[in-house]
């Protein structure tokens, strides 16, 4: 589901002191023991399929995966505050944004893996490989295909287009999702070409943002604007809904942006991924690590695929066939890493164009 960060929150990125005022997890006091039949995730994805990913890995090598799961920022507070202490092994989380932070916070360490090396493209892992990505999601551009017609709306550059003054649905600054696309902006356009771009989309909006990306498809449908920014699997998750929902969002239809055009008109779409490390005092490392290989692993490839409707990130493992309907399409080659980078800009500028 679409987690939130508060803005002021992401920018944070120094470690916190006070240990008692974080969360309501219990301190860890001693040091994490090994267990040669275990490995401890931290994850941030909530989705049911994980579960079946843990069973899967358990069954294929005898190593019991003991999850706990919670918000983002929660849970890189609590392996934190463990310091070396800690029994993560692993940390999962959505979104580069939230990867930059758990580096920024030395939450990670850098591994060697040459599995991890080949099955996943370079622009899709750290580039000290301090964590690597299993799926992504693109960033598309809804459109009512009863008041847009194909090919009206072609990049994220033209969503400030005024033309589309009034007409405009989209998440609120808050999401972590909206800011690694600005983040992308800042990177392909420059930063003041990035804070024209969010002045003029906040000038575009149908409505004051509110709700996830779900809401932005619905709304869409139901005749709220003209255009919507969602990520993809979002509305994949609802056309396999049921054939009532389907038939609701018949007539939206789904755009990549950036296909064509000169210099970033034509880079390709925004992606952003799910992905994980090994944690900085991880006392299960071997462990650790044989868990990521197996997420890259053909088969719970595909279990990304056609449990939530995320691309897979390994090649030669196809799509669900809703997802695979909408055809192929060129993907922005940025290193995601850069996302992260960028963010603290992104939500500056964000503030400036009173994106709320």
């Amino acid at each position: 589901m679409q987690r939130s960060l508060t803005r002021r929150r992401l920018l944070a990125a120094a470690p916190v002191v006070a240990a008692g005022l974080v969360t309501g997890f219990p301190m860890i006091v001693r040091r994490a023991r090994a267990d040669a039949g275990a490995v401890n995730v931290y994850s941030a994805r909530h989705y049911p399929s994980d579960q079946t990913l843990f069973d899967m890995f358990t069954k294929e090598t005898g190593i019991a995966v003991n999850a706990i799961q919670g918000v983002a920022e929660e849970l890189m507070q609590r392996q934190q505050m463990e310091g070396d202490s800690s029994p993560a092994d692993v940390l999962i989380t959505v979104d580069a944004g939230n990867l930059w932070r758990a580096e920024q916070w030395n939450l990670l360490q850098p591994i060697k893996s040459d599995i991890l090396d080949k099955e996943v493209p370079a622009n899709l892992r750290h580039p000290d490989n301090l964590w690597f990505s299993f799926s992504t999601r693109a960033r598309v551009i809804l459109r009512d295909k009863n008041k847009v017609a194909d090919g009206d709306i072609a990049s994220y550059e033209a969503l400030a287009d005024p033309k589309w003054q009034g007409k405009v649905l989209i998440t609120t600054s808050n999401s972590i999702y909206n800011q690694s696309l600005l983040a992308s902006i800042i990177e392909a356009d420059g930063a003041e070409k990035a804070e024209a771009w969010a002045k003029g989309l906040v000038a575009n909006l149908a409505r004051k943002p509110e709700g996830a990306d779900t809401e932005q498809a619905l709304a869409l449908a139901a005749g709220v604007g003209t255009i919507a920014v969602s990520n993809s699997y979002y509305f994949g998750r609802l056309l396999g809904r049921d054939e009532a929902t389907r038939k609701k969002l018949d007539h939206i239809g789904i755009v990549f942006p950036n296909q064509a055009g000169e210099g970033s008109l034509g880079r390709g779409t925004h992606i952003n991924v799910s992905g994980g490390g090994v944690a900085a005092y991880a006392p299960n490392k071997e462990n650790a690590v044989r868990f990521l290989e197996f997420l890259i692993s053909p088969e719970a490839q595909k279990v990304f695929a056609d449990a939530n409707y995320e691309f897979p990130v390994r090649a030669g493992v196809a799509p669900i066939d809703i997802v695979q309907a909408w055809g192929t399409f060129k993907t922005d080659p940025v290193n995601v890493s850069a996302l992260g980078k960028n963010n603290a800009e992104a939500v500056r500028i964000m503030d400036r164009a009173g994106w709320r």
